[in-house]
């Protein structure tokens, strides 16, 4: 988004657009170490002729037991987004306001201004206030987090969105414990895993949730909203296979944004410093950037422009495999 409190015109994303997938792929933040096989093989074991259990029962209790919580905190989504557009729904009022980080997913404000409510990014009023731990675009902590969340008046809902938390290859949470207790947690695995093409996500309530709030965001769910594919891919998510492919995933990931911030610095670009497996840089005679991402497009290298995120200049890049590493360093324009 173009700043906390400006209106997107239309969304922007990464990844494929109409001329399809890029061969270099840096603009999505998924982990480049995927597909995590143990999901993949789940995936294609799955049974696609036959409903979902609608209530998920065991999809949720698993969930729970992954997290140490109870099922009836489990909402399933059928993606972050979804969700983000969900409790948005559910708390809007006339003349309320959202609060967003300054530099965040466009979801938040888009779900906001969809319901009519206000955006901003200052202290103030707020029915609903959004975080992101490690950040996106910048892939860093969350500021004053804890002292965000101290401060927050009764019945207001803090939602993390914990998308790149498993993808941290640095520093640590903001929050502890008993803390994340007192916030909504919103995990999105499917980029964890490399499988960012198959949409389930799911959130965790606080302990001591407003039951208005839960009773609303039943209410505004859709039937189904996980497909059979999404059920498989958050059922392999909680098993030791899995997590054991992730953990060993950050290691190489770790291996490969030294090689690439080296690159990018090398380039003459001023990288940010991120804790995660993507990081926001801005190259030299960044006026020209907008055509020089088309003449690398045209090339096979996809980057993900930040003007869109308030970052005007700046580019996001997702850590990549050498190969795709030296593909940008051939096509990146010299002058």
């Amino acid at each position: 988004m173009a700043g906390a409190d400006a209106v997107q015109a239309a969304r922007v994303h990464g990844g494929p657009d109409a001329t399809g997938p890029a061969a270099h792929d840096f603009s999505t933040n998924a982990n480049a170490c995927g597909p995590c096989p143990a999901a993949l093989q789940a995936l294609q074991a799955t049974d696609p002729t036959r409903y979902p259990d609608p209530g998920y029962g065991a999809l949720r209790e698993q969930l729970a037991a992954f997290h140490g919580v109870a099922p009836a905190r489990v909402q399933v989504a059928a993606s972050a987004s979804e969700f983000i557009m969900r409790i948005s729904a559910a708390v809007a009022q006339p003349d309320a306001a959202v609060r967003v980080p300054a530099h965040a997913y466009g979801d938040y404000a888009w779900a906001a201004q969809a319901q009519r409510m206000a955006v901003h990014s200052t202290d103030g009023p707020a029915r609903l206030v959004w975080a992101c731990e490690p950040s996106s675009p910048l892939g860093q902590a969350h500021a004053d987090l804890a002292a965000q969340l101290q401060a927050l008046p009764p019945r207001v809902p803090l939602v993390l969105d914990c998308a790149y938390a498993p993808l941290r290859l640095a520093g640590q949470a903001s929050l502890d414990s008993a803390q994340h207790q007192q916030v909504w947690q919103l995990w999105s695995p499917n980029k964890a895993l490399g499988l960012t093409g198959v949409r389930a996500a799911y959130a965790i309530a606080p302990l001591q949730a407003d039951p208005q709030l839960l009773a609303r965001l039943t209410q505004l769910a859709p039937s189904w909203p996980v497909g059979s594919h999404g059920v498989a891919m958050l059922q392999a998510w909680t098993g030791r296979a899995a997590q054991d492919w992730l953990a060993a995933s950050l290691a190489q990931l770790r291996a490969w944004k030294t090689l690439q911030v080296a690159l990018c610095t090398g380039l003459g670009w001023q990288v940010l410093a991120s804790d995660t497996n993507f990081f926001c840089a801005r190259p030299p005679e960044s006026a020209r950037l907008a055509e020089d991402l088309a003449r690398l497009r045209a090339q096979g290298v996809q980057l993900r422009d930040c003007a869109s995120f308030g970052l005007a200049g700046h580019v996001r890049l997702a850590v990549l495999a050498p190969m795709h590493q030296d593909a940008l360093a051939q096509a990146w324009p010299r002058r």
